[in-house]
């Protein structure tokens, strides 16, 4: 199934997962420079876009996440592979 995916999905994914790059990064560095409030700025605004994304992505290509994080449409979308991290 993966030869079936969009350029679009592998798009959207490495956006993803640039984004999560970049808030481990801030949440690295706020956890040595709590009061520096561009940093907070910039995590809350990669949060926001990562929230918007990752929404876009779901409704799109199924859940990325498991354990209640993501909503599944019927059939059971978790048993639908690549997953993900599969790719």
């Amino acid at each position: 199934m993966a030869e079936q995916l969009s350029e679009h999905y592998y798009r959207q994914l490495r956006e993803l997962q640039e984004i999560d790059f970049v808030l481990v990064e801030l949440t690295l560095y706020l956890d040595t420079h709590p009061h520096d409030v561009q940093a907070i700025e910039q995590f809350n605004q990669m949060t926001l876009q990562r929230q918007q994304l990752a929404c876009q992505f779901e409704l799109e290509y199924g859940p990325l996440l498991q354990f209640g994080h993501s909503f599944s449409r019927y059939p059971w979308q978790w048993a639908e592979s690549p997953w993900p991290w599969q790719v």
